[in-house]
């Protein structure tokens, strides 16, 4: 099995629901991509015999076992204390790390609190870890065992892993890497990539390759492709293949691998046209415009967009003919072709998106609740008008598989275009 590690967070907030714990799905993805086996998750709260429990039976289960929380200046950070219990070693103080944390706040003009001097304070026998903030890690060899605590700041504890932990678990030997590659698709079903690569899968068991498993998630399907091996080219040697073969089968249905999604196919077929978008969005309130966005080099092909939420506004920025937005009217596809071609001429792009919808609670009309509709307009030729409906599902999910919904019909306008 090798090297396996569980996780604990720690903080009430995350146990009331106030905050969600993004930590230990991140740990969990780093570890699996170093090969250790990630054997339980745990939330605890800030109380010291819950943590030191949680301690006790974490190290039972596992090799390492990493905390993310507990180590800031207030009464309610006792990590360093819980760990200290389950080693049954003292904590001291370490005069060097409090003069390191003193200049950290003299460095931003601040006055460090004689509370935060309790940050400098580790298990005897215990090692810094590289400090980000204010909150200096730590790691402390427990009966064989190895607990590496974190601070809860993402950032922070990012630094932390990749600088100092991912040594301490190469040092503790055993680990192989475990990578994966993703095939985007927009367009496209579930149950429809997995009947078309039921056959590829089938294979790719049978020999034992890498693995195979479909992601559904607001609009977007993706297909991830898994390989353990010692090293990473080993792995990609691995699953390269097997991703030609996906995206082969999977055709025009393929916005990108990894990171790219339908806005970086979409980029690419712009910049190949010499075309530039412009979008104008009602119910998805600028949800289109911000994954375009996130795209290297948006700037070239992208002018910007209109954000036309209330009716009113349709007309007054857009442009659009009072008369034809009662009812039933912002909502129409006749108004999403109007929003699109007044996009493009205010922005004077080439192509013009727009959206328009019912999000809810209530319905518009006629129109029920999860109505979307969108249409594309192409150098002022006429234009593509769809209609998408997404019923039983919140006011957030609709404007997020709304925009999906629109980036998808706009790729696919522009591919044939």
């Amino acid at each position: 099995m090798g090297t396996t590690a569980e996780i604990i967070a720690i903080g009430a907030e995350l146990l009331l629901g106030d905050n969600t714990d993004t930590n230990s799905t991140w740990l969990s993805q780093r570890l699996v991509e170093l090969g250790v086996t990630v054997v339980r998750h745990t939330s605890v709260g800030d109380g010291i015999d819950d943590m030191a429990t949680a301690l006790e039976e974490a190290l039972g289960r596992a090799d390492v076992v990493l905390t993310t929380g507990g180590l800031g200046p207030t009464q309610d950070d006792l990590t360093r204390v819980a760990l200290a219990r389950v080693a049954g070693a003292p904590l001291v103080r370490d005069e060097a790390t409090l003069a390191d944390i003193q200049a950290y706040f003299e460095s931003r003009g601040r006055v460090m609190s004689p509370s935060n001097a309790q940050q400098a304070d580790i298990p005897e026998g215990g090692r810094w870890l590289t400090r980000v903030g204010s909150a200096p890690g730590l790691a402390l060899e427990v009966d064989g065992g190895l607990v590496v605590c974190m601070p809860g700041v993402p950032s922070e504890m990012h630094v932390m892993f990749e600088q100092d932990v991912v040594a301490m678990l190469v040092e503790r030997g055993g680990l192989s890497t475990t990578v994966t590659r993703t095939v985007r698709t927009a367009g496209l079903s579930e149950s429809g990539i997995a009947d078309t690569l039921a056959e590829l899968v089938a294979r790719v068991e049978r020999d034992g390759g890498p693995t195979i498993a479909f992601l559904a998630s607001r609009g977007e399907t993706r297909v991830k492709v898994t390989a353990t091996a010692p090293d990473r080219p080993t792995a990609l040697a691995a699953i390269d293949p097997v991703v030609e073969e996906v995206v082969a089968l999977l055709g025009t249905g393929v916005m990108g691998l990894d990171d790219e999604g339908v806005e970086h196919a979409i980029g690419r077929l712009l910049g190949a046209h010499g075309w530039t978008l412009a979008v104008a969005e009602s119910m998805t309130g600028g949800g289109v415009g911000a994954r375009l966005v996130t795209v290297p080099g948006a700037s070239a092909w992208f002018r910007g967009g209109l954000i036309t939420y209330a009716t009113e506004v349709k007309a007054l920025l857009a442009g659009l003919d009072p008369a034809g937005l009662a009812g039933t009217g912002p909502v129409e596809g006749a108004t999403a072709e109007a929003l699109a071609r007044a996009a493009a001429e205010r922005c004077s792009a080439d192509v013009g998106l727009g959206i328009v919808g019912v999000a809810g609670p209530e319905p518009v009309g006629d129109a029920p609740v999860g109505t979307v509709r969108v249409a594309v307009v192409v150098a002022g030729t006429t234009a593509v008008v769809e209609e998408m409906r997404m019923p039983g599902r919140s006011r957030v999910d609709i404007q997020s598989f709304g925009a999906s919904g629109a980036l998808s019909v706009l790729h696919a306008v522009l591919r044939t275009a």
